[in-house]
């Protein structure tokens, strides 16, 4: 289970989301088969997900991020679901590049240059889309350059990730710091003072260090509450009967396509790999379902 902890500085000011996700990434990792990369790109993604989709209203609601860049990982999904329950998945799990100069994981030249996507679906006719130019592809900038751009909320955004020679996940987490429409702007100077002065996220996590530990980093000299605290997860919400759905959607002259090759239809989840296979009966039974004859 992940732990997300969300806080408000006691002025209303500023408001910090706070994720350890480290066991949402480990099964991302464990369902992805992912490289060290790849893990930490998505990775990186999923957390960014989950404390976006934390605010979100109501329980229907969903937040998606779609990075589309042209490096070698290809594109990343990550879907939310409203209090931070996440799942996504990587187009090439198995990319891998070498260290960059700094002797890091390349998240930047494997995610490549691209779009950021932000959809959010409130349940209305069509959901909201923001989209916003990759500036660094290292994610948490982007993220924080979508707010300032899309949404002019001044934001700071720490993601992080933290993968072993086995490609096991260490740790993972991030934080989301917003700074709300009132807000004293003499305040960022401290903040980023603060900010600089610590630890990376991973490597926080890394050492056990606990979510109110890690705020008090952030918010030091600073009197705060915490709103809420919650278990996130990685969770997949496909089913045989969405499927189906989905085949129905392709029209009358696919599906009899489908049954006219005489062969069971195995259809793959792209974000936990379960697979559900439909035989020629019931593929029938969705032709009638498809409605009127084309």
């Amino acid at each position: 289970m992940g732990k997300l902890t969300d806080a408000l500085t006691r002025d209303g000011s500023i408001r910090v989301l706070l994720e350890d996700s480290t066991d949402i990434v480990r099964e991302a990792r464990l369902i992805h088969r992912t490289s060290k990369t790849a893990s930490a790109a998505l990775g990186r993604t999923l957390t960014a997900v989950s404390l976006m989709s934390s605010t979100l209203k109501n329980e229907t609601d969903s937040l998606t991020l779609q990075i589309k860049g042209d490096g070698p990982l290809g594109s990343i999904v990550a879907v939310g679901e409203a209090g931070g329950n996440v799942r996504g998945y990587v187009a090439h799990p198995t990319a891998e590049l070498p260290l960059n100069e700094k002797g890091k994981l390349d998240v930047g030249k494997a995610v490549g240059k691209g779009l950021l996507y932000v959809i959010r679906d409130t349940g209305t006719k069509e959901p909201y889309v923001g989209i916003c130019e990759l500036s660094t592809s290292e994610i948490a900038v982007d993220i924080a350059e979508y707010y300032a751009k899309s949404e002019q909320i001044p934001t700071v955004c720490a993601l992080g990730v933290r993968v072993n020679d086995e490609f096991d996940i260490v740790s993972a987490g991030g934080f989301l710091l917003q700074l709300m429409p009132f807000a004293d702007q003499s305040l960022i100077p401290a903040i980023e003072e603060n900010i600089q002065a610590m630890e990376s996220i991973s490597l926080l996590i890394a050492k056990k260090t606990g979510n109110k530990e890690i705020l008090d980093q952030i918010l030091k000299g600073m009197e705060y509450d915490i709103l809420s605290e919650h278990e996130t997860r990685y969770e997949c919400t496909c089913s045989k009967e969405r499927f189906a759905s989905g085949i129905v959607s392709l029209g009358k002259k696919e599906i009899r396509e489908m049954i006219d090759e005489g062969k069971p239809v195995e259809t793959k989840c792209h974000f936990c790999n379960k697979s559900y296979e439909f035989t020629p009966e019931e593929l029938e039974e969705l032709y009638t379902d498809a409605g009127a004859d084309e």
